[in-house]
């Protein structure tokens, strides 16, 4: 059987609803409660560490306060905490995903940047500028979080080497472009084909063991390569493979 042959079997079998439960948690469940574009970049961008500890807090959440006022937000998330996030961080959070969304759709604060060139890296830099535009703050956690902006080259292009892979915006990216049992689909005017593997550490891994990747550094250029290699298998749609190979790491089937 060829890689593509087991990877495609892997997808078909994972396509299902049931791969979403309380027994095998994933951040988009509570994603696609709310079925929110600005509620799913909060739960992507949340969501690193033990799948089960992500979905414990982000259940915990009050997800109504982005309608009310500063101060109720400020009150509200006074002793919440997550991780490498203390309590400002994740007021400060919610301020600015509010002060965003009274603004302007999240799609279209994307596209400003992936218009150029259907550059999906250039569409994640909006959203992170647009961020840290409406609520300039500072701390180590914050800047985790809402994550920042790319280095780049003398001519302004962002530069593979030397940059993070952005996991957690090209997960966010995954469920709102895909449409399928598990991804939600709620964007109409981004191209599938040009989605960007979220690469973490473990699937970094996996896709070593799997040979999609022969490269050793952890960074973009190797989610980059990734998803060059996977687009052999469907260019117009690579990322399918992402949730299924996510899967089989955490499951040690590689």
């Amino acid at each position: 059987m060829t890689l593509k042959e087991q990877l495609d079997i892997e997808v078909q079998n994972r396509n299902i609803k049931d791969e979403l439960s309380n027994n095998k948690p994933d951040p988009i469940m509570v994603a696609k409660r709310y079925n929110n574009e600005y509620i799913s970049l909060i739960c992507a961008l949340f969501a690193y560490g033990n799948a089960k500890l992500i979905v414990k807090f982000l259940n915990e959440l009050d997800f109504d306060i982005l309608a009310k006022s500063e101060a109720e937000i400020k009150e509200s998330l006074a002793n919440k905490y997550y991780r490498f996030q203390k309590s400002d961080d994740v007021i400060v959070f919610f301020i600015a995903i509010k002060r965003l969304k009274d603004k302007s759709s999240l799609e279209d604060i994307f596209l400003k940047g992936y218009k150029k060139d259907s550059n999906i890296l250039e569409g994640i830099m909006s959203i992170i500028s647009s961020l840290q535009e409406v609520y300039p703050y500072n701390s180590q956690g914050y800047n985790f979080l809402i994550g920042k902006e790319a280095k780049r080259d003398k001519d302004g292009n962002i530069k593979e080497i030397g940059n993070s892979p952005y996991k957690r915006y090209n997960m966010f990216l995954r469920w709102m472009v895909r449409s399928d049992n598990i991804d939600m689909g709620l964007w109409k005017n981004v191209n599938q084909k040009d989605l960007i593997l979220p690469l973490d550490t473990h699937t970094f891994k996996v896709g070593q063991k799997l040979g999609l990747l022969q490269r050793k550094t952890y960074d973009l250029k190797s989610a980059l390569l990734i998803t060059q290699k996977l687009k052999e298998f469907d260019v117009s749609d690579p990322m399918k493979y992402d949730f299924a190979i996510y899967r089989m790491g955490q499951e040690k089937i590689v």
